[in-house]
């Protein structure tokens, strides 16, 4: 089971940007210390739900300041970038780091993010299979042309080729090639797209295990229906994001998130506006605190622990992303980071 820490860069009320994104890199860089196997980074713009904008140039200052934990974008948002300059950023982190770096990419919302960057509407309605496969054929071809709807240029060469086999330190005569990428799913449809591109999932942490599940058999049905070979769809890693908070007891973890995460998101959360003025309703920020509470590991490290085998065994997934500051406190975040690392994975071993 591969463990590893989701982080917004959640700007609380009454924090500064430059708190919460100290913040993350801090949360990274305990995370590496306390034995996790991974972070993943959310990127957001023009809302304190989260005030990384770049998740990829995040990545690239984590993978600098860490030497062995795996670093994830949850999720670098096609429809307001280029999937050729995302591309040559994922090579370049994929070979300057050795391998630690997955590409994780998705929709997005319909937000103003799509008017600023000058994308539009289209390429969140109706552009993201595009676009997602021309990111694919940077990431694996050696030059590169495009005819599309979206996109249209001459053959160019690939270069840095992410392509290219890297030697793994930990065993010189296996190769790895990549950065592996996993597409963030939240209808069927979407699953249905990753399944035949045989790409593995990101499930956000709103789902319960039962959905989780039912996601995760759409998925490997679409696959091998569109002729996927069965062994790579039984061993598709996809991932469960989630929020962990560790405490001596359920009630203390269960109070150190109600206390904090109603205020994040409901400034957050209420901050996002949508690019063609369409209605968006809000999820109530004290009901959804206590779903959370109720679906993950918030609790002793013992229940902790038990939540995430359940999991796992109901859905098939072995790859958690969870949350860790949603307390909103940097001390209380690294002693969530650190109880995770010393007193949950060793039981989940």
């Amino acid at each position: 089971m591969r463990v590893g820490a989701f982080i917004l860069g959640a700007q609380f009320p009454g924090q500064g940007q430059g708190e919460a994104l100290h913040r993350a890199v801090r949360s990274t860089e305990v995370a590496e210390q306390a034995g996790l196997h991974e972070v993943w980074l959310a990127e957001h713009h023009f809302v304190p739900y989260g005030v990384c904008p770049q998740a990829a140039t995040l990545a690239a200052l984590l993978l600098g300041r860490t030497s062995r934990i795996g670093v994830g974008t949850a999720v670098s948002v096609l429809p307001t970038q280029h999937p050729v300059a995302l591309g040559e950023q994922a090579a370049l982190l994929h070979l300057t780091s050795e391998g630690r770096f997955t590409l994780g990419v998705g929709r997005g919302g319909p937000w103003v993010d799509l008017e600023v960057f000058g994308s539009g509407l289209a390429a969140y309605d109706h552009g993201f299979p595009e676009s997602l496969d021309l990111l694919l054929r940077w990431l694996r071809e050696p030059r590169v042309g495009a005819q599309g709807e979206r996109y249209s240029f001459r053959e160019v060469a690939v270069v840095p080729r992410s392509s290219e086999a890297l030697t793994d330190p930990d065993d010189p005569d296996g190769l790895t090639a990549g950065p592996p990428v996993v597409v963030a799913c939240t209808s069927p449809s979407s699953v249905r797209l990753a399944a035949t591109r045989g790409l593995p999932m990101l499930l956000g942490m709103h789902c319960g295990d039962e959905e989780k599940a039912e996601m995760v058999a759409l998925w490997r049905s679409a696959a091998l229906e569109a002729g996927r070979d069965p062994s790579e769809v039984a061993a598709a890693e996809h991932v469960s994001a989630g929020v962990v908070q560790v405490a001596d007891d359920r009630q203390a973890a269960v109070e150190t998130l109600t206390k904090a995460m109603p205020g994040w998101l409901r400034q957050g959360l209420g901050a996002h506006v949508t690019v063609d003025g369409r209605y968006r309703s809000m999820r109530d920020p004290q009901a959804y605190t206590e779903l959370l509470c109720a679906l993950h590991p918030v609790g002793p490290p013992e229940l902790c622990a038990d939540r995430l085998a359940a999991t796992s065994e109901r859905t098939g997934i072995r790859r958690f992303a969870l949350l860790v500051e949603g307390s909103g406190d940097l001390a209380a975040t690294e002693e969530n980071v650190r109880r995770l690392g010393a007193e949950v994975l060793p039981q989940l071993a």
